[in-house]
């Protein structure tokens, strides 16, 4: 399956089951890491899907809790 690997774009690990954003790729692997936060993991990228409206708006309200989390 090709699934669009741009900076940013919401996808599903199917090898993990987690949610990520793509945030660069190094070598064959695309580099991913959950809406709120966290470490960033290596994806093979024909392990990856695009995250479904459900996953989207999970991922929302994941960055907003850490939106509201930070002091401003």
């Amino acid at each position: 399956m090709t699934v669009r690997q741009e900076i940013g774009a919401l996808v599903v690990d199917t090898r993990t089951n987690k949610l990520g954003r793509v945030m660069g790729r190094v070598g064959i692997y695309v580099q991913l890491r959950a809406p709120g936060g966290g470490r960033e993991w290596d994806a093979d990228p024909a392990h990856l899907r695009p995250a479904n409206e459900a996953e989207r708006r999970r991922a929302t309200v994941m960055e907003g809790s850490l939106v509201r989390r930070v002091p401003s």
